[in-house]
């Protein structure tokens, strides 16, 4: 069963959020926030799996509460509601550690089907949003040049939300071997998760915003 924890200010959001959630067998909503700053007292009372977020809220903001949440939970999956006008804080949520980006105009489908990808540690960037933050990445001379061949057979793979487990399959590796690729691979791009991964694989050609 996952536990999500829902953040937003609009009770009517959070409401439709939970009604979406709880229809599902595998999902129930742990606990809902209507602001920044409840969130991390909740996460320590109810102890969720995944974390869904508001950008903008009172008293702190989803970019700031996930700052400090990362610090205590950096492995908990923090989904990002946005939409299309919200540029400037989608780009502040990647540099702060957001496990993927939703865009509010999603269908109940596609949330429940972010959350399971969150679950299994899975980028969750919708194309839109990964054009939009493409436009705004720096652009480096040649980011993969560090890299070898395998890692950027990886890199593809995790831009395409593949697990661990998935690309060690693929290519008839351990996933413990796996593993190692990819942080060595974070290491030289300067990332720290699989959605700054992945945008860094669109970003430079390696995949298409659609096949994310």
């Amino acid at each position: 069963m996952l536990r999500i924890l829902i953040a937003d200010d609009h009770q009517i959001v959070r409401r439709g959020l939970r009604m979406t959630i709880e229809a599902e067998k595998d999902m129930q909503v742990a606990a809902d926030a209507e602001n920044g700053s409840q969130v991390l007292s909740l996460i320590k009372k109810h102890k969720p799996d995944i974390v869904l977020m508001d950008m903008q809220m009172p008293e702190m903001d989803g970019v700031d509460a996930l700052k400090q949440l990362r610090v205590e939970f950096p492995a908990l999956p923090v989904l990002i509601l946005t939409t299309f006008s919200d540029d400037a804080h989608v780009y502040a949520a990647l540099r702060a550690g957001a496990s993927g980006f939703l865009l509010k105009e999603m269908n109940g489908d596609e949330l429940v089907s972010a959350i399971r990808g969150a679950a299994q540690g899975k980028p969750q960037l919708h194309p839109e949003i990964a054009r939009r933050l493409m436009a705004r990445a720096p652009m480096p001379d040649d980011p993969f040049e560090s890299l070898t061949e395998r890692e950027r057979d990886i890199l593809k793979l995790i831009a395409k939300s593949m697990s661990n487990k998935e690309i060690a399959s693929q290519l008839f590796l351990t996933e413990m071997t796996v593993k190692g690729y990819v942080s060595d691979l974070f290491a030289k791009l300067g990332v720290n998760d699989r959605t700054q991964a992945a945008l860094m694989a669109v970003r430079f050609g390696l995949v298409k915003p659609e096949e994310l």
